[in-house]
């Protein structure tokens, strides 16, 4: 799908080029966006094969007037990358946008770190190059204008997603962290302990068993610094983690009872047998 006419194409720069950074300009550039990027390792080539321009150099990509500034960097790094950033560059007001999986605290160091005439818009995408791979309709997308003066390059950047079928969930950064505490987070965290477990497929399959080993692989699929991410810098998954390991004690609690029930009523058999 292509941008329908030259006031919806945006110039987009891409703050660190990984693997999701690589994922959403390869839809950006289908819809007929300009997109730059920079990043700590070396994208020249992969940027040249796909039509985009990359900037060793920081200031000279700040100096490129992007119309959005996209912060695909790692949670743990945000602060240092955006912390050394020669923003005195910019030539004039930005968007700049973040796909973080946590979002208070990129808002916070967005509005702490960024100049004030920048616009802020925190986003997350809840997919990624797996789950997206066929198209991204019907997959969330959330949001929050946090502080936006340029309504329509806003609406233009929000307008990537709409137009691929993304549902589109208007939601305060706090409410986010909220469910994403209960959701993301207590999701990777459960493959993980199964990946401690080492849990492997078995020649007895349940399908339920084989959506714990698929959990598991999913989950492994990303980094240690993504899931120590969605934990030291969302205030609320402190709160989930401690939930978990209560209703895990409650469980067990609840099969030693039965256990010494049925063992106490075997016994009393056993003495009744005896007489």
């Amino acid at each position: 799908m292509s941008a329908s006419s030259d006031s919806t194409i945006l110039k987009i720069g891409i703050v660190g080029f990984g693997p999701f950074g690589q994922f959403l300009g390869k839809t950006m550039i289908k819809q007929g966006h300009i997109l730059r990027a920079t990043s700590r390792s070396d994208y020249s080539e992969l940027c040249a094969n796909l039509g985009i321009s990359f900037f060793r150099e920081v200031g000279a990509f700040l100096e490129a007037e992007n119309d959005v500034i996209l912060i695909c960097t790692s949670i743990l790094s945000l602060q240092e990358v955006l912390k050394s950033m020669p923003l005195h560059h910019l030539k004039r007001p930005t968007l700049f946008a973040d796909v973080l999986s946590v979002k208070e605290h990129p808002r916070n160091v967005l509005l702490r770190v960024l100049p004030q005439e920048s616009d802020v818009l925190c986003t997350h995408p809840m997919f990624g190059p797996e789950s997206g791979k066929d198209g991204w309709k019907g997959l969330n997308f959330m949001y929050e204008k946090v502080r936006i003066r340029n309504e329509a390059i806003c609406s233009n950047f929000l307008q990537i997603f709409e137009s691929e079928g993304c549902r589109m969930l208007k939601m305060s950064c706090e409410e986010h962290d909220k469910l994403a505490a209960r959701s993301q987070f207590l999701t990777h965290t459960i493959g993980r302990i199964l990946s401690e477990m080492e849990i492997q497929s078995t020649s007895i399959n349940t399908k339920r068993f084989e959506t714990l080993v698929q959990l598991k692989e999913g989950t492994m699929n990303d980094s240690f610094d993504l899931f120590s991410g969605l934990f030291v810098h969302n205030r609320f998954a402190q709160q989930e983690l401690q939930n978990l390991e209560l209703a895990l004690q409650k469980v067990k609690q609840k099969l030693i009872e039965k256990m010494n029930e049925e063992k106490d009523l075997n016994d009393s058999k056993n003495v009744e047998y005896s007489r």
